[in-house]
């Protein structure tokens, strides 16, 4: 169930978030790093 959870959020983090893998990372406002570390959150719990 969670697996399932997971694998859903992350085809919606592909639709709706923007992709921000192409910039400097060091340069991201903190809005951006957490959507960052959201979206990396998602991706580790969907691969379990």
């Amino acid at each position: 169930m969670k697996k399932i959870f997971f694998k859903t959020v992350a085809q919606l983090n592909k639709l709706v978030l923007p992709r921000i893998s192409k910039r400097n990372l060091n340069k991201l406002s903190k809005f951006e790093k957490a959507v960052v570390a959201f979206r990396y959150w998602v991706t580790v719990n969907s691969l379990d």
